[in-house]
């Protein structure tokens, strides 16, 4: 299963949290947010990982020139897009992407309606993530989805799950739905960009017992 951490902001931690498991970190480009990173810092993370560890940068309502420009300079594996990009938005952001280069689509689930427009990014983008809809925040914010209500979301694409998951309930999750991979953000965090490595653990240990 995929395990994306998100909001990372320093180097220690971010290959700290890649030792303990992550498949994948996430760095936030909108300057917004009390999580944002530049490029350099990005690339000052990014340094110290193994190749195998994906790196994605999260983006929202910005420029196709602008994502190239972070990708290139920081060597991004993917791009997530947390904004109001149109499918046609995405897909020409695919083709001026190289192949390589994952694009995530995030939907913010506010009604069943959210789900269905999951369905036009399917064969646009490579990756769909669900995450939990706040008027006024984009991700981060801690509050949890229906999981309920999403056991019948089946995309013809991988997805990945986020919205409020922390190590207490990522089983709970994890029981109710089976998504191609989680993310992760204020949910092993002490403050904004700053994880908490003890919660890093217990959720790796929580996913162990998925495994036994």
């Amino acid at each position: 299963m995929r395990v994306k951490i998100c909001g990372i902001t320093q180097p220690s931690q971010g290959q700290a949290i890649a030792e303990r498991g992550a498949t994948d970190l996430g760095f936030i480009c909108v300057e917004a947010s009390k999580r944002y990173v530049t490029p350099e810092q990005i690339s000052a993370v990014v340094q110290h990982l193994p190749t195998s560890i994906n790196r994605i940068g999260v983006f929202a309502n910005t420029t196709i020139d602008l994502i190239n420009q972070v990708v290139t300079q920081t060597n991004l594996t993917g791009v997530q897009l947390h904004g109001d990009e149109s499918p046609e938005f995405c897909q020409q952001l695919r083709g001026s992407l190289d192949r390589e280069v994952e694009i995530i689509k995030a939907i913010r689930v506010k009604t069943s309606a959210a789900l269905d427009r999951a369905d036009v990014y399917v064969g646009i983008v490579d990756t769909l993530l669900l995450d939990a809809y706040h008027p006024a925040r984009l991700g981060g914010t801690g509050q949890t989805l229906d999981w309920d209500a999403l056991q019948k979301f089946a995309p013809d694409c991988p997805w990945l799950l986020a919205g409020g998951l922390t190590p207490d309930n990522i089983l709970s999750a994890l029981k109710t739905l089976n998504p191609t991979g989680i993310d992760l953000s204020s949910g092993v965090e002490r403050s904004p960009g700053d994880k908490d490595l003890a919660k890093v653990a217990r959720l790796f240990e929580q996913l162990s017992v998925l495994k036994s």
